[in-house]
Order: structure tokens, then sequence, then C-alpha cells
């Protein structure tokens, strides 16, 4: 017979086991109001005090653009040790494109990258160490293999078979550190158009995502490609998620394993409801503009005037018009009939049943843009949240860079990078808050082979003669 355990004395009653506050400290942390409370635990600005979550995994990255690369900075940004590894003298292409055509004004010399590195590359590689390689030659196999064997993964995005002719693909690769991760980051995966390359735009395309966004042509509209590489940030978040998961499996097995990932299929995960309602009902589903098609009101309408009138920068001056309304419950609905004096389309649309029919949306919004057409944005703004409705302006790229809420919460930040000194970010600490293991900063990029010496010389053994050779022989 199994004699019975207990973890106390039932008669005796201890501090610790009654509810409440066990401190003063705890007490008055429950009594601190909401705002303080979050302000205390994530603690903006003193993120390096506190641990980091991917502390101690070594990754490689041989990445381009955007992409995959944020596929494996996400992991930096977390504490991993990434290495980066560019094409000799090149680097990644990235550096040269966006926004002022660097491409065609880049100087071809070994100080390109400390001079000329486009803006488009900043976000996608911070905290990485880049080291420059010439992988596909035998002569670099040995310091490529010698790299695999002391990672833990590996991020690419050549053409599909471009590392396996090079001998340094998944099945290579296992075999050398059974606890490899291995990811291939492309356009479509294999299948019949595995060979299919992509670009942000070829994915937003062929996964028919294109298709729903824009005005329809009853309009005047076109189908219109998303302005920001969307699909790109998008697609690098989920491989990172394929990283995680594959780390915790090996925690249980002790085992690597290969993860493929389409970006143009990524996309065609953003379409929701789109292949359901034809596969139900054989309905392809429409572009409509700025409206969401199923609450109304609850879209973005054009203001008659702009906030900025006397601004010299165009955005400012001719943009700065549209602002976001919500009022779909029947009572905010009436409340905008009201301030609006649309009183007729309150009566004709009392319920919302009525309101999401595609004839009563082309009016309803019409009649919006009538009554906002003598007014700016802000005063649109603001009579609909005097009364009680929401609303906000369609806010540009100065007016993010200045909001005093972002600043509060970090997401809008200087960076003091130590090669490029202060530089305004608003990547990394914007994809989300952790109290215990936050993300971090350091650099934002390095130029092309900043670290060549610490990798091939402090890490692998390498002399620096043999650096030095490998140099002049443009392999590194």
């Amino acid at each position: 017979m199994h004699k019975l355990k207990y973890n106390k004395d039932p008669r005796e009653t201890r501090l610790e086991d009654l509810p409440g506050p066990k401190s003063k400290e705890e007490l008055d942390e429950m009594k601190m109001p909401y705002e303080d409370y979050c302000k205390a635990k994530f603690d903006p600005g003193n993120e390096f005090g506190k641990p980091q979550s991917l502390k101690g995994v070594r990754w490689m990255s041989t990445t381009m653009y955007i992409f995959t690369p944020h596929s494996v900075s996400n992991l930096a940004e977390l504490g991993a040790e990434v290495i980066k590894v560019e094409m000799p003298r090149m680097g990644d292409p990235m550096r040269h494109c966006a926004p002022f055509n660097e491409t065609y004004l880049y100087p071809l010399h070994d100080t390109r990258p400390m001079t000329g590195t486009g803006m488009g590359y900043l976000n996608a590689n911070p905290n990485e160490y880049h080291i420059s390689m010439d992988y596909h030659l035998d002569e670099m196999k040995e310091a490529f293999y010698s790299l695999v064997k002391m990672s833990d993964g590996l991020t690419e995005c050549y053409r599909p078979g471009t590392f396996d002719r090079w001998r340094q693909s998944y099945r290579y690769l296992i075999e050398m550190n059974p606890r490899f991760i291995y990811v291939w980051g492309g356009g479509f995966g294999y299948g019949p158009k595995v060979f299919g390359g992509s670009y942000d735009i070829l994915g937003q395309a062929h996964a028919g995502l294109a298709s729903v966004t824009g005005f329809h042509e009853s309009f005047g509209g076109h189908a219109a490609k998303h302005s920001n590489w969307c699909i790109d940030w998008y697609s690098g978040t989920q491989i990172t998620f394929g990283i995680l998961a594959a780390l915790h499996w090996r925690r249980k097995t002790g085992l690597g394993t290969m993860i493929e990932f389409s970006q143009v299929q990524a996309a065609t995960r953003c379409l929701g409801f789109a292949a359901p309602l034809y596969g139900r009902f054989g309905i392809v589903r429409q572009r409509w503009g700025n409206w969401d098609t199923q609450l109304c009101a609850h879209g973005i309408i054009l203001c008659g005037k702009s906030d900025f009138p006397d601004a010299k920068n165009p955005q400012e001056k001719f943009c700065a018009r549209y602002a976001m309304i919500s009022a779909f419950q029947d009572e905010d609905f009436a409340e905008l009939c009201a301030i609006t004096g649309n009183k007729d389309l309150l009566d004709k649309y009392k319920a919302h049943d009525d309101r999401v029919k595609a004839e009563a949306q082309v009016e309803i919004y019409a009649k919006l843009e009538e009554w906002a057409a003598d007014k700016t944005r802000s005063e649109v703004v603001k009579v609909c949240q005097d009364a009680g409705l929401l609303a906000e302006p369609v806010m540009n790229d100065k007016e993010v860079y200045e909001s005093e809420h972002w600043r509060h919460r970090g997401t809008v930040r200087w960076q003091d990078d130590p090669i490029f000194g202060d530089v305004g970010v608003m990547g990394s600490y914007g994809a989300g808050l952790m109290e215990k293991t936050p993300r971090r900063l350091y650099w934002i990029w390095r130029p092309v082979g900043a670290d060549n010496v610490k990798i091939y010389h402090e890490l692998l053994g390498y002399p620096t003669k043999t650096i030095e050779e490998w140099y002049e022989k443009t392999w590194i």
C-alpha cells in the first residue's frame, strides 16, 4: 500500500499560499496603471541588459535581397550568431538597389559598400557578421565545410539544384553535420515550375494576390502591386517560424532537417477565403479598392483638401487627403449619417445586411466623399472621433517617423551604428515587444567582407597570410 504524501500540513497557513501580492514591490506593481505596467515590463531602450533567447545558435546565410536575408536577420535580432556570406567585391545585390538606383552610380572598387550601400539594404541584415567567399570554387570548399560543421544551419536562395551542383546542398551537408538545419527559400518550390525565378512582384502576381488589390475596373482602377516588398518580408518571417520549429525538433531528437519554402506559395496564404470561395461556389474574388466588403462603413475615403497645402514634398501636398472611417455597427452608422448629413442613407440602409451589398457600398462611400470634399483629412477624422467613431488619417512616412506613439514604444528610434553613426530605424524593435528576451539591434549592416579576419582567422584558425592570398585571388 502506497503511503500518501502531502506537500504541506493542511492545518498550516502560509503567506505564500494566500492570494494577492507577496511583497511591497508586488503590491506597487499591482497598483500600477496598465500603461505604466507595460512600460516597466518592456523597458524600451534597455534591451541590452536582458538575456538573448537564441544565444549559442550559429547560422550561415548565403542569401540575397530581402526575402531570405530577413528570415535569418530575425535570428540575429534574437541573439543568434549569424554569418552572412557574400560574393567577393560585389556583395549582396540588394546593396546596389533602392531607393536611388545605386546600381548605376556605383564605382567598382573595394570601398563601394562603405560609401554607397543603398538604404534598400537596411533592416534585412542587422546584427550579422559579413564575410566574402566565392563558395562555388573548389579551393574554398574546405572553409565552407568547416563553417558547416561548426554551425547549426544555413539558409540559401539560389535556383533549385545550384547548391547541389556545388556539393553543398542538404544531402551533402547533413552527412557532415547530422544536426544541421538546411533552408532553401525560392520562387515556386519543387513541381512543374521549379526553375521559375521569383521576385516580390512576381509572387504577388502569380499567387493571385495582385488580382484582388486596387480598384475594380468599374471605378477606373486596375490590379495593383503592393508598393512595399511585403511578400518578401512576410515570406522571410514564415521561414523564421520554420527554423524555430526545426530547432525545437532537434532538441527532442538530435537531428537536423530540411526546410523548403516557396515565396509564391506564401503569397497565396494572404488570399484568405479566395480559394474556398471558388472551390465551393465558383466565384472569383474581385478587387474592391479601399473598402472592406464584409463591413460597411469600414474603409478609406478621399478628402477634398490636404493637411499640408503649402508643403514642398508632393506626397504631403497632394496625398495627405485620405482618412479611414469605421462605423459598421448600426448605432455607429446612424451617428455617421447624422454628422455627415446623410439621413437618407440611414433610412435606406438601417441594417448592416443591406449596407454590405455592392450597390449600397458604392452609394455610401460616394456620399461620404461628397461630404468630405470641402474638408481636410484632419477635419474629417476629428469630426468622426468627436462623435465617438473610429477614424484615423492615412499617415505618410514622415508622420509615422514623428509619431509620439511609435517613439514611446521604441518602434521608431535612432540607432547608433558603430560604422555609419546615427541612423533612424523603424524595423527590428517594431516586430513585437518581449519582456524577458527582447529583440535588439547592434548594427544595421556591415561592409562586404568586414568580418573576414574574425571568421576565417579567429573562428576557423586560418593564418592571416592565407586570408591575404585568398583576397588577392578574389576568392574572398
